[in-house]
């Protein structure tokens, strides 16, 4: 049988998991009556609940004797990590591009990496059913980028295609017929290459996927670079510069088919395939038969540009929501996700029962903090900080750069500039993108965006777009204004009491209901000016023995501010924390003690 691996790539929502859809429902994977939900491939909770793809996964099925095996990868550029490690066992790309929003900042990733490995894209203008599509100016932009990275004549003569994957149909030309994938499928096995086969060499397999089954343990996806597999074959795992890692039996080989893996005898070259079984070995290694002792050589990831700070939950409230509250068990929670996660590390930190988390983005770390409260663990997480380098030749500091496109209505325009303006931005270009938009691209520092997100969805009143993605180091670009308004802090411990609360409404935001639990030290709003200030949302009415002329009015507080997980630790300052437990997200001063804190603020 023949194979044909490729990556559908694309930036974030312009249809890759629903192109999937449409393959498996037409490819004779399921019954005509079988219900399967849309975006099969998302089986995540997170990844449902947000509407984005969070890990790769693979899938396959066979179409006209030839099996087909399919990479879904991300879209949003916090898990370039996912991407870049996956192109490497694939033999082709679909690059996607929305017809409405044409190249966008992770199209631009995506395909610097393709390119870069060789790979020879096709590309499908998807939606172009959309009622704003510009098909013509969006395919000469997606040649213009393609000329930017540099492609080779050969990558630059790629096949098009004009598809709707919702819809379930693509088209060579824009005046055939608007049936099915038929027109896809015969390009993929027409232009993507069938994978080098060597049979005859020892099997060596790249590991490029970690993940966990409750019944296998660890399982290792990859594709066979070199020989066959059976099970029962002995091999062991290889690492660059470490040398042999442990040795095994194949005891589990598995193939996929659709959403499932299913168990195989045996497995050929250039197939992708998982193996379990193995306790040691993971991302990057080389599983092989013994008789091979070189490993294969995996591609370098770009390096994390944000951190935080995970220790152990010592609030007043803990423990009273989760299970898992020990540093030992956030530590090997942390290693386990740096395992299977190459784009993520993990170190000790200089405070104890703390541990520096460092990844690609804001979003990228609160999926795993949200991952993890989700499995009964309570963490203190710090404000995020990025990771700042030093040129070696100046002595500089240098820091992480990242382009920023803006789409919005043409009414917010000079607010956002002035606002990207003062966070170190710089306005490389402004275009029309519609009736009434405007788009514009900048440089901003990674650290400029920190927290800006919500920001940015105010003044846009929700309509704005914002895109990033990561550019490079430059010059340290200064100082940046952070929070100006200060906060209010609980002085006692007990519950919030309505009666205080609605005296306190005049000071400040607040972010707490009534009957919520406080302690010394938690934060319970924003105050309405520059300054922290100690309050007592526990305080209760006087009763006295006088009877009162009238009935007392009920009182009536408005909504609190509810932060979500993001909010709330881009919100924070340096002296402040984010206490996560699986029902609750607090914020907190790092020092609960107001004495304590007045006097590491005369240090810090």
């Amino acid at each position: 049988m023949e194979f044909r691996n490729f990556a559908i790539i694309a930036h974030v929502d312009h249809g890759k998991t629903t192109l999937v859809d449409a393959l498996f429902k037409q490819s004779g994977l399921f019954r005509d009556n079988q219900q399967i939900e849309s975006c099969a491939m998302d089986h995540n909770d997170l990844e449902r609940e947000r509407g984005i793809t969070i890990l790769a996964k693979c899938t396959s099925f066979i179409w006209r004797n030839i099996k087909l095996n399919i990479v879904d990868t991300p879209g949003h550029a916090d898990f370039g990590g996912e991407v870049e490690r996956i192109l490497s066992m694939v033999d082709g790309v679909l690059l996607l591009v929305d017809a409405s929003e044409g190249p966008m900042p992770q199209t631009k990733f995506v395909l610097a990496k393709a390119l870069a490995l060789g790979l020879k894209p096709i590309v499908i203008i998807n939606k172009i059913d959309k009622q704003d599509a510009r098909v013509n100016e969006v395919l000469d932009e997606v040649f213009d980028l393609f000329f930017i990275l540099g492609a080779n004549e050969e990558q630059l003569d790629f096949p098009i295609l004009y598809a709707s994957g919702r819809n379930g149909w693509a088209i060579k030309n824009l005046n055939d017929e608007r049936k099915d994938l038929i027109p896809l499928l015969e390009t993929v096995v027409n232009h993507v290459k069938a994978p080098d086969v060597d049979n005859d060499a020892p099997f060596q397999m790249l590991v490029t996927m970690l993940d966990y089954d409750q019944y296998l343990g660890r399982v290792l996806t990859g594709k066979i670079l070199k020989g066959n597999a059976t099970i029962n074959d002995s091999v062991h795992a290889i690492r660059e510069g470490k040398g042999i890692l442990e040795r095994a039996r194949l005891t589990k080989l598995l193939s996929f088919e659709g959403l499932k893996r299913i168990s195989v005898e045996h497995a050929k070259c250039g197939d992708i395939i998982a193996i379990a079984g193995l306790e040691v070995a993971t991302v990057a290694d080389t599983i092989a038969s013994t008789e091979v002792t070189t490993p294969l050589k995996a591609l370098p990831i770009d390096p994390p540009t944000l951190s935080m700070i995970f220790s152990i939950n010592d609030s007043p409230l803990a423990g009273l929501d989760g299970k898992k509250l020990t540093s030992r068990m956030i530590w090997d929670r942390l290693l386990k996700e740096a395992e299977g996660n190459i784009s993520i590390s993990v170190k000790k930190a200089d405070g104890q029962d703390s541990f520096e988390v460092a990844g690609r983005g804001e979003l990228q770390l609160g999926i795993l903090i949200e991952t993890m409260r989700r499995e009964g663990f309570e963490l203190s997480i710090s404000r995020p900080h990025v990771l700042y380098k030093i040129d070696e030749v100046t002595g500089q500091k240098l820091e992480p750069m990242e382009e920023l496109y803006i789409d919005l209505d043409d009414e917010f325009t000079g607010i956002i500039i002035e606002k990207i303006t003062q966070r170190k931005g710089n306005l490389l270009d402004m275009r029309p993108s519609g009736v009434g938009k405007t788009r514009l691209k900048f440089l901003i520092p990674t650290r400029g965006l920190i927290g800006y997100h919500s920001e940015f969805l105010t003044d846009t009143r929700g309509s704005g777009i914002l895109n990033r993605s990561f550019h490079g180091y430059e010059t340290y670009k200064g100082a940046i204004e952070g929070r100006t308004k200060g906060v209010l802090v609980s002085n006692s411990a007990g519950n919030a009491v309505p009666y205080a609360l609605f005296f306190l409404e005049e000071r400040g935001i607040l972010f707490i209901n009534p009957g919520d639990p406080v302690y010394e030290g938690i934060i319970i709003g924003e105050h309405s000016k520059s300054n922290e200030l100690n309050v007592n949302p526990t305080k209760t009415k006087q009763l006295t023995n006088m009877r009162a002329s009238g009935k007392d009015d009920n009182i009536k507080l408005s909504p609190p501010r509810i932060m979500s997980l993001e909010q709330a630790l881009s919100y924070i300052q340096d002296d402040e924390l984010v206490e996560i437990t699986p029902k609750a997200i607090r914020l907190r001063k790092k020092y609960l003690d107001p004495i304590i804190r007045k006097k590491m603020g005369r240090f810090e």
